[in-house]
């Protein structure tokens, strides 16, 4: 298995639903941007509706990052429209939805489930420069935490704003960093 971290995120061009209507997202939309891909398996799912409105409930916080959000499925865009229509929980969403039924996101971001056809979960972001700079797969059963992936987003955008420094474990914005070198060897 390849590293993925650094690795350019792959190119693309799906559907997607955001606001009541329908659009297409390429590759090129993310360029020079910060990109945050939310990858899960299903709409009209269990555990996916309470990740995605723990995102939604974050995504304010994201876009005055700079943050662009993306979930992604391998629902299609329609499917998509259809779950935000029939759910309280999926109308608070205001992020983009990509519909993924080929598998070409999933796929090119190693969480494609093949005996299934559906996603794992898996989240990524990807720095202005197109590098994927965070990236987590893990189990369908498993629901994440959009609170702990914002501090993540956050200790990213710093450490790629201030060279030379780290973020220590549980490091919050405005917290010390560290700068590497011979001098804390041994001594944290």
């Amino acid at each position: 298995m390849e590293p993925i971290i650094n690795s350019h995120a792959p190119e693309f061009k799906v559907q997607a639903f955001q606001n009541g209507s329908f659009k297409t997202v390429s590759s090129k939309d993310i360029e020079g941007k910060w990109a945050l891909f939310f990858f899960y398996p299903a709409d009209f799912t269990f555990v996916c509706p309470t990740e995605l409105e723990d995102l939604a409930d974050h995504y304010e916080q994201l876009k005055a990052m700079g943050v662009e959000v993306f979930s992604v499925s391998t629902d299609t865009h329609f499917v998509h429209k259809a779950w935000h229509d029939a759910s309280d929980t999926i109308k608070k969403i205001n992020y983009t939805m990509l519909g993924d039924p080929t598998g070409v996101l999933s796929r090119g971001f190693g969480v494609y489930k093949e005996d299934e056809g559906v996603a794992y979960r898996g989240t990524f972001l990807v720095n202005p420069e197109g590098l994927i700079k965070i990236a987590e797969i893990q189990d369908n059963s498993i629901g994440r935490n959009a609170e702990e992936l914002v501090r993540k987003v956050e200790a990213a955008q710093f450490v790629a704003d201030h060279d030379g420094e780290v973020c220590p474990a549980r490091w919050k914005k405005g917290a010390k960093t560290l700068k590497p070198g011979i001098d804390l060897v041994g001594k944290i």
